[in-house]
């Protein structure tokens, strides 16, 4: 396993939920964490459980490759390396379906879950190539795998965040770039407040999942897992 001493990660979407959950697992078992957010107000070093030394927090938001590039360069400032991008900002509503004829929704997803990731990833690519053993976690959905909701404009970026994330493997990999997407069912965070079919306490937890992120991370060149299929109910099963 790869040691996490000197090692900085980005992570996006990381005020809250899952992002918030991987930041706080990271700071615990020794990383450098940048954390970008659209809310920045929200970040805080204090609210990883981190010491100032240990992380920086940047505005982001994934419409705005302008902040991209400040966020990529800010990180390169303040820890003078990058050697993992944890891709975890996302929106699955307002749902789009095949019947919308407005396609203003579907728009915002593309942007959000695939252009997003698409420009961290490119940005942070010749820094991840330099330390040897660079690593981009995705984190994707079940619905990136199959499709049983009416929102299909959701399932349609997963599944392309997952091609993203076996082209980085693919263009990465004589450098040491590895690439892994996460692809979890129910996790319990705001996203999944209004879900009825499966009990909030038998949800997958934000801070599970952020171990199997974590692992990703650490994994060696040489064993590295593609895609990871979590599951909280047999039916998901795929």
């Amino acid at each position: 396993m790869i040691p996490p001493k000197d090692r900085v990660i980005m992570v996006s979407g990381a005020n809250r939920g899952i992002g918030l959950a991987v930041a706080r697992c990271l700071i615990g078992r020794g990383y450098r964490v940048s954390l970008g957010a659209r809310d920045v107000t929200a970040l805080d070093p204090a609210k990883v459980g981190a010491k100032a030394e240990q992380a920086a927090c940047f505005p982001y938001d994934a419409l705005d490759l302008g902040l991209a590039k400040t966020w990529v360069a800010g990180t390169l400032e303040r820890f003078g390396r990058i050697d993992g991008l944890v891709n975890n900002a996302g929106i699955a509503k307002p749902p789009f379906t095949i019947d919308d004829e407005d396609e203003t929704v579907l728009d915002r997803m593309i942007s959000v879950n695939i252009k997003g990731p698409l420009r961290l990833i490119r940005l942070a690519m010749p820094h991840l190539v330099k330390c040897g053993a660079g690593r981009v976690v995705n984190v994707a959905s079940l619905s990136g795998k199959r499709v049983k909701n009416p929102n299909v404009g959701y399932a349609m970026t997963k599944f392309a965040l997952i091609a993203l994330t076996h082209a980085v493997r693919r263009q990465g990999w004589d450098h040491g770039v590895r690439a892994t997407a996460i692809c979890p069912s129910f996790v319990r965070t705001d996203l999944t407040a209004d879900v009825q079919a499966v009990a909030p306490e038998d949800m997958i937890q934000p801070a599970d999942l952020a171990e199997l992120v974590a692992t990703a991370l650490s994994l060696p060149n040489n064993a590295v897992v593609a895609e990871m299929l979590v599951n909280c109910r047999l039916e998901d099963l795929f």
